[in-house]
């Protein structure tokens, strides 16, 4: 969980925060439980604490966030 949560925190440094106070924005933490939810499911799924499943865990919660906002988008097509 604390993996995928780094991964969502890395994202929003990286990719998104133009200032320091768009860390605090609520995309940012919807971000952040996204991603540690994201990495916890995939550790429970598929991982054991070796060195590739933890950066696995990192990754999904980094990239994860895509995968479920376009399953919602999907999801909100086909209504």
């Amino acid at each position: 969980m604390l993996l995928g949560l780094l991964g969502g925190f890395t994202f929003i440094l990286v990719e998104v925060a133009k200032k320091w106070d768009d860390l605090l924005t609520f995309s940012a933490f919807r971000r952040y439980a996204l991603g540690a939810i994201v990495g916890y499911i995939y550790h429970i799924g598929y991982s054991t604490w070796t060195l590739p499943d933890s950066i696995m865990c990192f990754i999904s919660g980094y990239m994860g966030v895509h995968f479920i906002n376009a399953l919602v988008r999907r999801y909100d097509e086909f209504k």
